[in-house]
């Protein structure tokens, strides 16, 4: 009979990431349903053998193990302890944003930070370090985690902190999901008053007026970011938004379903005759709204959870995410960026521009510094995408910048270290039985 203390492994059933791009074989996937389950687990495991999995929400390799195994988390979703006097909640780490929204939003909550979708994981929140809109004044997610439990092999539980173990706590916020196990964590909340969001939406005609807006809106807005369009020719032109809680009372909302891209789109379908009509159709569809005005938190935090299954609007072979940074004194890297990709005519419909604040993460591999920072998507078609997003390292090579590990499929171990010159200090805090295809690629030849 099955004890309750030792976990299920399964073949691996298609665990991917959320960009499809590489596919790659598990070993075997042990699926956790309870803590207890996790440390007799790790004890049993070869080094180097295992990787926490969430839901796959990363676009890359980061959340894969090609050739050994996953443990699946997902079913670590319980809610543990919570004040909201004070407001904090403490939840398993497989409980996703959307979850804690629908309980705490109701007491008069919010996440402090949140990223573009609600169905990433607690866990996978922390391990990647994410940010979102306001960056600019609330930095990352982990300088909003209190504590957090840590499953290691070779210490069971730890419980970490800003003031206890604080050396593994700072490794594991960005931590790449390398330093154990997160078993739970304990999140300070955002206090608000209605569900609303006030929002301005501006067109800009070039990246200098964006950046007049950002300047402008950051002391005022709490929430700010853009839409690009990153195929025009010439002079730049895109939508910016940026919002606050709003005190304003909002209509009750109707629960419907949200509508599901049914099969893989055919690889022609996004081309650069349809990308630039999609983009010419949202710029015109935004430049006249009037402003302000009040909508649900929901689709401006997360328009596209809205469509499910959105990643097969791309096809078989799937798409990359190419997140980086430029600092602002490197304006004209930014420039020839944005130029190579509109004449390489493979830019995307999804082009998101925001500028980072200064605030410091305590993760010690936490991406978000000071810069403008640009997320572009590319349907993966073969060696062409790969060859243009290593000419664009090249340009944030050259522009002191960096690239997003939970956004990256491709990039080299030279590029990992001029993003992430420390990456070296991760190492002592590492559980000597995970690993990942990532971590493998990225630091494969570099000087320990």
């Amino acid at each position: 009979m099955q004890s309750k203390d030792t976990p299920l492994a399964f073949a691996d059933s298609g665990y991917t990431s959320w960009g499809r791009y590489p596919r790659v074989a598990h070993e075997a996937v042990f699926r956790v349903d309870w803590s207890q389950q996790v440390f007799p687990l790790l004890q049993q495991a070869a080094p180097a053998t295992l990787l926490p999995y969430g839901l796959g929400r990363s676009y890359g390799d980061l959340c894969l193990n090609a050739g050994r195994s996953l443990v699946d988390c997902s079913h670590l979703n319980r809610f543990l302890a919570a004040d909201f006097h004070e407001g904090w909640v403490r939840c398993e780490a497989g409980a996703t944003m959307g979850d804690i929204l629908n309980v705490i939003v109701p007491k008069g909550w919010f996440l402090p930070v949140t990223p573009g979708t609600k169905f990433v994981t607690l866990g996978g929140a922390i391990a990647n370090d994410v940010h979102g809109k306001n960056h600019h004044r609330a930095g990352t997610f982990g300088c909003h985690v209190r504590k957090l439990a840590l499953c290691r092999s070779d210490a069971e539980v730890v419980i970490c902190g800003p003031s206890e173990n604080a050396g593994l706590f700072n490794a594991t916020i960005g931590g790449l999901g390398l330093t154990g196990v997160i078993l739970w964590a304990e999140i300070q909340l955002k206090a608000i008053q209605r569900i609303g969001i006030d929002l301005d939406v501006l067109p800009f005609t070039s990246l200098e007026k964006f950046l007049a807006l950002t300047v402008e809106s950051d002391q005022d807005y709490e929430y700010t970011v853009a839409w690009l369009d990153c195929l025009t020719t010439g002079r730049q032109r895109g939508i910016f938004f940026r919002g606050n809680h709003s005190a304003a009372p909002f209509p009750k909302i109707r629960a419907h379903k949200s509508p599901r891209v049914p099969f893989d789109f055919p690889e022609w379908t996004l081309n650069r005759f349809t990308m630039k009509a999609l983009n010419a159709g949202y710029y015109w569809r935004n430049q006249h709204k009037k402003n302000p005005a009040l909508v649900s938190y929901g689709p401006f935090f997360y328009p596209l959870d809205s469509i499910q299954q959105w990643n097969r609007v791309y096809g078989k072979q799937g798409f990359l995410q190419y997140q980086c940074v430029v600092p602002e004194h490197s304006f004209a890297a930014f420039e020839q960026l944005l130029e190579l990709v509109s004449q390489s005519g493979k830019g995307s419909f999804l082009a998101v521009l925001k500028r980072f604040g200064s605030r410091k993460s305590p993760g010690l591999l936490s991406f978000p510094r000071p810069g403008l920072t640009l997320a572009l998507d590319f349907p993966m078609h073969g060696e062409a995408t790969l060859r243009l997003l290593e000419t664009m390292d090249d340009v944030i090579l050259k522009g002191g910048g960096a690239i997003y590990p939970a956004k990256d499929a491709r990039m080299s171990p030279a590029m990992f270290e001029a993003s992430f010159p420390e990456w070296r200090k991760l190492r002592p805090y590492m559980d000597k039985k995970l690993s990942s295809s990532l971590w493998r690629r990225v630091t494969e030849g570099l000087q320990p």
